[in-house]
């Protein structure tokens, strides 16, 4: 059977590798087959529910079984998927919701302390959403709980819902999902299902994922990272799907060594932190052999760490963005380690790049300039953003990635700087622009400009500098707690440094480059909040 949607790539993994355990979360151990079938069902009560092909439905939850099954149902309806950070609060879930026009939510009320129905309370602009399904924890009055939403699939047969899977094209979207830009409001990149498919055939088959794999997923499953190279891609190659819901060191390791976890996909915070881990010695991480890591700069150190000291026998570098699914390079298994570190390797088939500079003009090889995509897997549009889009996405159809890079004689791409002012805050991209439109609304703040840092841990964090308002005396720590409570995690800056003015050139413009060199002066001399 051959895949060229979400749907029949689920079909397909049933049909070749029914005994083979899909997923494990907890006590449940369902096969490839007997995912499918749950799927079935939930894609009745989907239509019984009056989801139609093109609806929205976002899933506000974190990584398990239940968002395994719900994504592929929302798919196998042609409905589309909107995935939702976990640690967003409710104004920027809210956000997404209705920028999104989603119909349908699917959440939780017991992750971690969190019910998000409670965080939605009171938000305006909701009245698009129709209904609100509780997959776990306690039901509010007004939502609806996972067994009454399951009941509803009697009203539907199977051949109704897989009549609705039979309609759906390769090129039809399946997912809507959200990524920050530079004007700071987060624009939902439009995805579709034969691109997916594509692309994680290629990228599993590039770095050697193969049937029988057991894959530890710590990427969320709301990104790109979780949602195709951890479902997706498991679900083609018929590998074991181990969902962690939330990383901290010591629980990673049992988990590799109670499940026999084969591969471990991370951001390169993940493996320092396990390499500079105390107990590190005692690890049993045996059964590991392959890791697939990015999403921020690799120290070659790192990367041979990776290969000797973790004893994997594959380290695989590649790059991409949630504009092009996720994938656009990958290295190959047999590059060396210093190709692995410093480049990001070459496109995938069917996408070429191009280096170009603040004029358009195409790069020599080694030359720097920003980096320019176009291909099978470039989204379709950011959604309801015709001028994002189009400032994004040429007519030709060349996405400008807004890093900056080199290409090499082989064809190797090299990321050097970045040409927007993204922060990758430990794999997750945070706008600049985003957080300071919140710090903004403080009554004791004129002005703020928020820059990157450098973080053993994290690859890099934010700083802002805040100038005060006339007659204010914040307090540094208090506007850095004051952010959590106001921002995820990520977002909120990790030091803020009070200053009379914010430098800026002739025109105005404040000199980024000034604070971050200032930023990185301040931390490093202790200076902190």
């Amino acid at each position: 059977m051959t895949a060229d949607t979400i749907p029949s790539a689920l079909r397909a993994a049933a049909e070749q590798y029914p005994q083979i355990e899909a997923v494990v979360d907890g006590t449940s151990r369902p096969t490839f087959a007997e995912v499918a079938a749950s799927v079935d069902r939930i894609e009745r009560a989907l239509i019984a529910s009056g989801v139609a092909p093109g609806d929205r439905v976002a899933i506000w939850a974190p990584n398990g079984l239940p968002w395994v099954l719900v994504s592929f149902a929302v798919y196998g309806v042609g409905a589309v998927l909107v995935p939702i950070n976990t640690r967003y609060k409710g104004e920027e879930a809210a956000g997404v919701i209705q920028t999104a026009e989603v119909a349908l939510l699917f959440t939780v009320t017991d992750f971690l302390g969190t019910d998000y129905t409670e965080l939605l309370a009171g938000q305006t602009g909701l009245e698009g959403l129709g209904e609100t399904v509780v997959v776990s924890g306690p039901v509010p009055d007004a939502a609806t709980s996972w067994a009454t939403f399951l009941d509803r699939a009697d009203q539907v047969t199977l051949d109704e819902a897989r009549e609705r899977e039979a309609a759906i094209r390769p090129e039809d979207s399946s997912d809507i999902i959200f990524t920050s830009g530079t004007t700071g409001l987060p624009k939902g990149a439009v995805l579709r299902h034969g691109a997916s498919v594509e692309t994680y055939v290629q990228w599993s088959r590039g770095v050697g994922l193969r049937e029988g794999d057991r894959l530890l997923v710590i990427y969320p499953f709301f990104h790109t990272a979780g949602l195709k190279s951890g479902i997706l891609a498991s679900f083609i190659r018929g590998a074991t799907l181990v969902p962690h819901p939330v990383f901290d060191v010591q629980s990673v390791v049992d988990r590799v060594a109670e499940e026999h976890i084969t591969v471990l996909p991370g951001p390169p915070s993940i493996f320092q932190s396990i390499l500079n881990h105390a107990d590190f010695a005692s690890f049993p991480l045996e059964s590991l052999r392959l890791s697939i890591t990015g999403a921020a700069v690799v120290p070659v150190e790192l990367i041979d760490r990776m290969k000797t000291q973790l004893d994997l026998d594959v380290v695989i570098t590649a790059y991409g963005l949630t504009e092009t699914h996720g994938t656009a390079t990958i290295n190959e298994q047999t590059d060396s380690i210093e190709t692995i570190a410093t480049t990001v390797g070459h496109p995938l088939d069917g996408l070429e790049l191009r280096i170009v500079d603040d004029e358009g003009v195409d790069q020599a090889v080694g030359a720097p300039g920003e980096v320019l995509v176009r291909g099978f897997n470039v989204m379709s549009e950011y959604f309801n953003a015709a001028e994002a889009t189009k400032a994004t996405l040429s007519a030709d159809g060349w996405l400008a990635t807004g890093d900056v890079g080199s290409l090499d004689e082989r064809g190797y791409l090299r990321i050097v700087d970045r040409k927007k002012d993204i922060l990758i805050v430990g794999g997750f991209n945070v706008s600049p622009a985003e957080v300071e439109s919140i710090i903004l609304r403080r009554d004791d703040i004129a002005q703020v400009a928020v820059v990157a840092v450098p973080d053993e841990r994290l690859g890099e964090v934010g700083a802002a500098f805040a100038v005060p308002r006339p007659g204010t005396n914040p307090d540094p720590a208090e506007i850095v707690a004051w952010s959590r409570d106001h921002m995820a995690n990520f977002k909120a800056p990790r030091f803020v440094f009070l200053v009379d003015s914010l430098p800026t050139n002739p025109s105005g413009k404040i000199l980024k480059p000034e604070l971050r060199s200032r930023a990185a002066a301040l931390v490093e001399a202790g200076e902190t909040a």
